[in-house]
């Protein structure tokens, strides 16, 4: 017996399809991105990458004048050379794929339409363009600057700097999440694919008077509050998104000459950890601070303060003290 979720979908583009299910020529795009988007057990913003990278494949299509019934690989591998051409990065353009990849798997699931993005491959990450770490003098530079622009923004790049939260974690927090454990202050966290506040980063006094002055702002803020909120007209006293803090953070590297690629908000999170390294800390220090679940990720910094000692100790210099 054909589920009621079947049933509506045979019903798509006016057509009736064999068994309760659409086929190719009877199933309109719109309504199926709908049913395979409520058919994922996944969180609300996977939900909306899918939503938004699959409707743009499809807008694309349209665009190019192509049927969606009678799409390919052929179209699925030109898609990919226009996210390119369009000047997307590898990982952006891993994401687009792997949208596709899933959308496709359940459509053929459905018997709505072929999976034709078998055999894709998905773009490698670009290390030419890996994450940057700031020199102990250009985070030093980097504070001062927000300093005396905004509280605000001075208390998120701190945060940032000394507590190496992701910006996802740094607006997931709220007013109330700043508490005690074995009496020093720490800031619960909402941490990266978990569900629920279950980790916590230690506010020093460094790091917690910057957030302490910047709530001095906002008399009478509850606990529920978000810690960061927006001052913009649109969205005032609205939670802060990591496109804000990231915009931020980019304002703030161009300021002191970091206006590469290389230098973004997650620069502050890998300056972090190589602080803590070079500074008297171990791999495990970083590890735990950084909430990693095991050491592999980690050693991606103690790879970035190697790159330092290259350029540093350069045996190419060895060279010109000969000739």
């Amino acid at each position: 017996m054909a589920t009621a979720n079947n049933r509506q979908l045979s019903t798509i583009g006016g057509g009736t399809a064999l068994s309760g299910r659409p086929t190719a020529s009877s199933a309109d795009w719109k309504t199926a991105l709908i049913f395979f988007i409520n058919g994922q057990d996944i969180k609300q913003s996977s939900r909306d990458l899918y939503s938004r990278t699959l409707k743009l494949f499809f807008e694309w299509t349209e665009t190019e004048g192509k049927a969606i019934r009678d799409l390919s690989l052929s179209d699925i591998l030109e898609y990919k050379d226009h996210l390119f051409r369009k000047g997307l990065s590898s990982l952006s353009v891993a994401s687009y794929i792997t949208s596709l990849r899933k959308f496709y798997a359940w459509a053929e699931s459905e018997k709505v339409y072929p999976d034709i993005t078998k055999g894709v491959k998905t773009p490698r990450r670009e290390k030419a363009f890996m994450k940057q770490h700031l020199t102990d003098e250009k985070s030093t530079e980097l504070l001062s600057y927000f300093r005396d622009r905004s509280l605000r923004d001075y208390a998120i790049v701190s945060l940032l700097l000394r507590t190496g939260l992701r910006t996802i974690e740094a607006i997931r927090a709220d007013v109330g999440d700043i508490t005690f454990k074995r009496n020093r202050r720490i800031l619960r966290i909402w941490g990266k694919g978990r569900d629920t506040k279950d980790n916590f980063v230690v506010l020093t006094d460094k790091a917690y008077e910057p957030i302490r002055a910047y709530l001095a702002t906002r008399k009478g803020a509850k606990p529920t509050e978000p810690l960061f909120i927006s001052d913009s007209h649109r969205n005032e006293g609205e939670r802060l998104t990591t496109r804000s803090i990231s915009r931020i953070c980019k304002e703030g590297l161009k300021a002191i000459g970091l206006d590469g690629r290389e230098f973004t908000a997650h620069s502050l999170r890998h300056t972090t950890a190589v602080t803590i390294l070079t500074h008297g800390g171990n791999r495990e220090d970083a590890q735990r601070l950084l909430r990693h679940a095991s050491p592999s990720p980690t050693e991606i910094y103690t790879a970035s303060i190697g790159e330092d000692l290259r350029v540093d100790r350069a045996p190419e210099i060895l060279i010109d003290n000969v000739f």
